[in-house]
């Protein structure tokens, strides 16, 4: 028998894709079959199976067919809009989902860690420094508090040096806002390694400590971090 002709009507039925997803479960399947399944038909002299086996070969691994364009794919023979659209929307329900997932576990996180009253610097250090310690560049969050200095949420507000002109007090506090926050905490990284304050580090504190006054929402503290140490503006009285 021609193997390229082979489709999938030619295979007993308890072995055909569909019907050993349907009895077994998505994971009895091989990735070519859930592929072919996907894709439904091949071509003309070649089996959908054939179709399949060439797109993995082609780029070689799934997480590589995730970047190809409508266009990429319609170069591969026997994939025209209607195949290369219902792959590249397969993908993109894949994407979401991990997506969903992610959130839904830094969410599950984020409730844990509320539990949590933030009674000094070093424990928030101890939340945050895996979310702003791996950067290369400064990443500037606010840490927003309820009444009882319990976490309600962590914000990412700017990237890259500090400047007056990069935080802005409107943004700084806007998330604080939106979460009901009655205070927060400043916190950025120094990827150099080093904690000392900067001249503008400074200012920008001193400017949305100001701010915070105005707004009615307190600026606890400011603390820079490295991989292995921080520093509070409070315990160091520059706030």
């Amino acid at each position: 028998m021609d193997t390229n002709a082979f489709t999938i009507n030619d295979l007993p039925l308890s072995e055909r894709p569909r019907e050993r997803l349907i009895s077994k479960g998505p994971t009895s399947l091989s990735t070519p079959e859930l592929l072919s399944l996907l894709l439904g038909s091949g071509t003309k002299g070649e089996s959908v199976f054939t179709l399949s086996h060439r797109i993995l070969k082609s780029y070689g691994s799934l997480f590589k067919i995730q970047n190809a364009s409508i266009e990429d794919l319609k170069k591969i023979r026997g994939m025209g809009d209607a195949k290369a659209a219902k792959l590249k929307a397969c993908i993109e329900i894949a994407r979401r989902m991990a997506i969903e997932e992610r959130v839904f576990e830094e969410s599950e996180a984020m409730k844990r860690r509320n539990s949590d009253t933030i009674t000094s610097p070093d424990k928030l250090f101890e939340i945050i420094k895996s979310k702003i310690t791996q950067f290369s560049k400064e990443h500037f969050f606010v840490v927003s508090l309820d009444t009882r200095n319990n976490l309600i949420g962590v914000d990412e507000i700017s990237v890259g040096t500090l400047t007056a002109s990069l935080v802005h007090p409107r943004e700084t506090f806007e998330s604080a806002i939106r979460r009901h926050a009655a205070k927060i905490i400043i916190s950025h990284n120094h990827p150099s390694g080093e904690t000392d304050p900067s001249d503008d580090d400074m200012k920008i504190t001193r400017r949305l400590v100001d701010a915070g006054k105005i707004m009615g929402i307190e600026v606890l503290d400011h603390i820079i971090v490295t991989k292995t140490s921080y520093l509070s503006f409070k315990e160091q009285l520059l706030i």
